[in-house]
């Protein structure tokens, strides 16, 4: 490094650089939707001929004072908008800042960040600002008129570690990310706790909701990138694509890769929803040569009684509704031997507020007597189940709760 990339910031000696030189390093991030590298986090490195290590310790280190961690930050975030500002339609580049120390920076007259994009003539729609860090010693609210400086230049603002300390939803809902980055730890046990896995199909939900973009970060292995695609990310970065290097990559590098992938999980979700749209018109061809249809009024539970028999090995619960969604039968669940078990304290409930009830009750009529919901976990078996809902007659809907069996079984 020359003593250019330097600025006007002396080294701190707590870096302990021993003959080594400052340099930013990228690691690449990759947009699902075009199957390219979009853009790019910048890390520290320290470099000494073909030698490099990471500067994560040294910002992680509680002792280091936060002048120092600053100084070193801002010759790092120099050499990056340096290096964009020279290309003609450069990538995005993901900047970690930490709450405290854009908060230093605002108290002090100097948004150096802001002052670089001036300084090299950046389009601030190009930068990324990742909010990191567990605590912030100020007010939710300052912070938040902070991060509204930086987006009303133009950038864009990320929450990293979703899912750990500092992403809390109070913040996430106040500062209303355009990116939100999933904690490494929650992808990885995703794939063998079904709690974590319901999180992270919940924080897709909440991205759409707030107009944000899921990013996974930590992907590893192609189970790895399966599960975040599963879990509706647009953007994943990791070493199962590249580790951060000093120079930018070709864009369209993992487009095969990706491509694999994406058509694999077309094909699992068309498998999936061939079963269950299978399985549906299955259960409404089951209704029809049953009959009695007339007596539901009056017999419900008896009119159940002669379809449980009927039903598929995966269903749950069975039980009825009228459109107003007042339930006019007993629930019959399932127990572990396969028996049924009749339960009557359910009569009368009132579901219209589970969140496919309503738009079902539009949609279903005579052309369409059957929908399947998404998949979701179930309030008691806390397995995952879809809820099969069936019109019987005008103004009486059957639903039928199923597992849903492990994505492998539609492979078969």
């Amino acid at each position: 490094m020359t003593n250019d990339c330097l600025s006007n910031t002396t080294l701190p000696q707590t870096l302990q650089l021993d003959g080594e030189q400052l340099s930013a390093f990228y690691q690449p991030i990759i947009a699902l939707d075009t199957r390219k590298v979009v853009g790019y986090e910048v890390l520290g490195r320290a470099c000494k001929d073909d030698a490099v290590r990471s500067l994560g310790p040294f910002f992680c280190d509680a002792s280091v004072p936060v002048e120092d961690h600053i100084a070193v930050d801002r010759i790092l975030r120099e050499q990056a908008f340096r290096k964009i500002g020279e290309i003609p339609q450069p990538p995005m580049l993901f900047i970690n800042l930490k709450p405290n120390w854009m908060h230093r920076g605002v108290q002090s007259g100097e948004i150096y960040t802001l002052s670089l994009l001036d300084k090299y003539r950046i389009d601030p729609r190009r930068v990324v600002i990742e909010i990191t860090e567990e605590s912030f010693n100020g007010e939710i609210e300052e912070l938040r008129e902070i991060i509204d400086l930086y987006r009303s230049k133009g950038c864009l603002i990320a929450i990293d570690d979703v899912g750990s300390g500092f992403s809390g939803m109070d913040r996430i809902a106040l500062i209303q990310p355009n990116i939100l980055k999933i904690d490494i730890h929650m992808l990885k046990r995703s794939a063998s706790h079904d709690g974590y896995l319901g999180t992270l199909r919940s924080l897709s939900a909440l991205a759409d909701q707030l107009g944000a973009s899921l990013l996974a970060e930590g992907v590893e292995t192609k189970q790895d990138l399966a599960r975040a695609i599963q879990a509706g990310v647009r953007y994943v970065q990791g070493f199962l694509f590249a580790k951060a290097e000093p120079e930018f990559d070709e864009p369209s590098r993992f487009s095969v890769l990706l491509e694999e992938e994406l058509e694999a999980h077309r094909q699992l979700q068309l498998y999936s929803e061939n079963y269950w749209s299978y399985l549906s018109d299955r259960l409404s061809g089951k209704i029809d040569r049953i009959g009695h249809l007339e007596e539901l009024e009056d017999e419900d539970n008896e009119w159940i009684v002669r379809l449980l028999q009927e039903l598929e090995n995966n269903s749950i619960r069975v039980y009825l509704c009228s459109e107003d969604g007042i339930q006019i039968s007993s629930n019959y669940s399932r127990r572990e031997d396969g028996s049924w078990r009749r339960e009557d304290e359910y009569c009368g409930a009132n579901w219209s507020w589970r969140p496919y009830f309503v738009p079902n009750v539009v949609q279903l009529n005579e052309n369409r007597r059957s929908m399947v919901s998404r998949a979701y976990t179930d309030l008691d078996s806390r397995a995952w189940i879809r809820t099969v809902s069936v019109l019987v007659k005008p103004g009486i809907i059957l639903f039928v709760d199923m597992k849903d069996p492990a994505p492998d079984y539609y492979r078969l």
